[in-house]
């Protein structure tokens, strides 16, 4: 089977160009082939430790010193180092969750953890959050990004930074290590729970209807009322973006139907809670007058009041499942499984109850 050397020849030829003798000569004085040797320039890990630090020694006396764009090379298992976590967005809790997932994770291991945000609801270019990367001595990157393009993937590569997606919007092809939650069964247990109380007008709230996690948490929805034998009614059925200002007024104006839900169920926590507060606006009583469902069990939703029944999600366990996956690529090893699905469960308090009796009934 020919070998595919475009990109080995890619990374060797500027080196070639400026170096003592070149990567060629490296290589045959260390006994290994030039893809070993752009390996270790490039800072990649899959490479032995014994056969790294010889060409590395050979790289430097050549002049190679130091890896592209001012990064330091990494030592594959070797201890201490830094692992970044990028995230579009780091306010709330659901950021703070998982990023307390992986600084634990990393904490055990005796390494560290740099968080920064690529301020995507800014407005203007995103912030070019790669190049941050390149420029300061990471070993990896767990990465909580909405698209991962095929460029992105292949700077990536191309720095040798092994790394993992949280929570991906869309499904990544196959070979990119993820994790999720298992947001299908979560929507299904939340919507069957107020069908189980006795609700037949119940409403849905999602997230952005072009993120899997929102598509799946609103198709466990459908499907718990086809199980039911209850019509689907798109009337009922409203897009957010999982934090509270468009739910406020979805919820608004699913309240203000003639025919209004007895139940509304919330693609995330933070539209649980702009629910209450249009709930309130209008006069009507969680949970005596509308049963409300939540999705990720924030740190509030055991302290509002009433207390919220919600889905939870394990964000930390997601968070340190993808931080472990990071690792095991670091030290030169392949994941059991490169998509992990981390189980929801249904947490009921006190925000559910039977729907209020019809007048006369």
């Amino acid at each position: 089977m020919a070998r595919d050397t475009s990109r080995e020849a890619r990374e060797a030829a500027p080196d070639d160009a400026g170096g003592a003798g070149g990567l060629a000569r490296v290589a045959a004085e260390a006994g290994v082939s030039v893809s070993t040797v752009s390996k270790v320039l490039h800072g990649r890990s899959d490479v032995a430790s014994r056969t790294r630090a010889r060409v590395q020694r050979l790289l430097e006396q050549h002049g190679y010193g130091a890896a592209p764009r001012g990064r330091a090379v990494p030592t594959a298992l070797a201890p201490g180092g830094l692992i970044d976590f990028v995230i579009g967005e780091l306010d709330g809790p659901w950021a703070a969750q998982l990023v307390r997932g992986a600084e634990a994770a990393l904490h055990a291991v005796g390494m560290g953890l740099v968080v920064s945000a690529t301020h995507e609801r800014e407005g203007g270019p995103a912030r070019n959050w790669l190049d941050a990367l390149a420029e300061r001595p990471t070993r990896g990157a767990i990465l909580v990004v909405p698209s991962l393009t095929k460029e992105h993937r292949a700077e990536l590569a191309r720095l040798g930074l092994p790394f993992a997606l949280i929570a991906p919007a869309e499904e990544p092809p196959p070979g990119v290590p993820w994790v999720g939650a298992t947001n299908w069964p979560g929507g299904l247990a939340a919507t069957r729970h107020l069908v189980r109380l006795g609700h037949r007008r119940i409403a849905v709230i999602g997230g952005p209807p072009d993120r899997l996690a929102s598509r799946a948490r609103v198709d466990g929805y459908r499907s718990a009322l086809e199980e039911a034998g209850l019509p689907y009614d798109p009337a009922l059925v409203r897009y957010g973006d999982f934090s509270r200002g468009p739910a406020y007024d979805h919820a608004l104006d699913l309240l203000r139907l003639p025919d209004r839900p007895t139940a509304i169920f919330a693609g995330s926590d933070q539209q649980a809670l702009s629910t209450y507060r249009a709930a309130d606006r209008l006069g009507l009583r969680v949970p005596t007058d509308l049963s409300v469902v939540g999705f990720d069990d924030l740190d509030f939703a055991d302290w509002v009041t009433p207390r919220l029944t919600t889905v939870r999600t394990p964000l930390p366990e997601m968070a340190a499942v993808a931080t472990r996956m990071v690792l095991t690529l670091l030290a030169g090893q392949a994941p059991e499984t490169t998509r992990v699905e981390v189980a929801s469960e249904l947490v009921v308090r006190d925000s559910t109850a039977p729907p209020p009796r019809a007048p006369g009934s």
